[in-house]
């Protein structure tokens, strides 16, 4: 996935989820883990620090 393509995906999340997206992304990158999908993780990965700057500062 490319960066253009996790930032849009991350907002498409974002908006979608609100707050929430962000645990949303990391569940989904565990089940990429258990699976052993290590590409995947690398993507998710991306679409929540993505997500993390959407929201901005001091909202952890």
């Amino acid at each position: 996935m490319n960066a253009i393509q996790t930032a849009e995906f991350a907002r498409a999340l974002y908006s979608a989820h609100g707050d929430k997206a962000e645990a949303e992304a990391a569940h989904k990158m565990q089940e990429c883990e258990a699976a052993g999908n290590s590409d995947k993780v690398q993507d998710w990965k991306a679409i929540r620090q993505a997500i993390r700057a959407l929201r901005g500062p001091n909202q952890s």
